[in-house]
């Protein structure tokens, strides 16, 4: 492993204090999935996006393991989501719960009209003025990553546009395996289920790898022993 970016590999050593018992009801490829995704959909939507209940939510990069978790997590809030992604994820996502759809190839969301309380942007690809927009009053904007020059533009206008237009932007810094015991009581409690593609064998992560970087995968890519 390189830093803590991680590699593909047999074997690796983590920090115990890091560590949770996965619940027996749970597969080892469930248990993989869900660190890094299901964190970030958690610190995005509770921790920063203070999500409440009867709000309209959007995700964008709904397809991926962030979205997939999120919109698992946001319903057991009682909210309408609505997810944004390509043409090929659309009937999965319909399949988990989201409430809407929008195929980004074939329409802006940015730009229809619709205003949401809450926006899970995972692809962070457009300018911090086109997601104000798409906010309602006092609406949440919360960026979990994508472009590094966006994500900059949030760190630096997010302040000025929170006290011009009252509306809040915000970026996930992530909290590795902060909120585990969270995610193994909504699995226990059968509100979320990990959305898998694969599993992979180990030696075809060139493949697994292949299809994650075109932003292929439906949920979150693991590779299995």
């Amino acid at each position: 492993m390189s830093g803590q970016w991680g590699g593909f590999a047999e074997y690796t050593c983590a920090r115990e204090k890091v560590l949770v018992l996965k619940p027996a009801a749970m597969s080892f490829e469930e248990a993989a999935a869900i660190p890094q995704a299901a964190m970030l959909a958690v610190q995005g939507l509770i921790d920063k996006g203070k999500i409440q209940p009867n709000q309209k939510i959007l995700i964008n990069g709904a397809g991926g393991g962030v979205g997939t978790f999120a919109v698992q997590i946001a319903k057991s809030y009682g909210v309408e989501v609505t997810g944004v992604d390509s043409t090929g994820k659309l009937d999965m996502l319909r399949s988990i719960g989201f409430d809407h759809v929008i195929d980004y190839t074939k329409e802006d969301f940015t730009k229809n009209g619709q205003c949401y309380d809450l926006i899970l942007d995972v692809k962070t690809n457009r300018s911090m003025f086109d997601y104000v927009r798409a906010l309602c009053r006092k609406g949440s904007y919360v960026t979990v990553g994508g472009s590094l020059f966006r994500l900059l533009q949030a760190l630096f206008l997010g302040p000025w546009i929170s006290m011009i237009n009252k509306k809040h932007i915000c970026i996930v810094a992530l909290k590795p395996n902060k909120d585990l015991v969270y995610m193994n009581n909504l699995f226990e409690a059968g509100k979320v289920k990990p959305v898998i593609d694969g599993p992979y064998k180990l030696d075809e992560f060139h493949k697994a790898f292949s299809i994650f970087c075109k932003g292929d995968h439906k949920g979150k890519l693991v590779i299995t022993m």
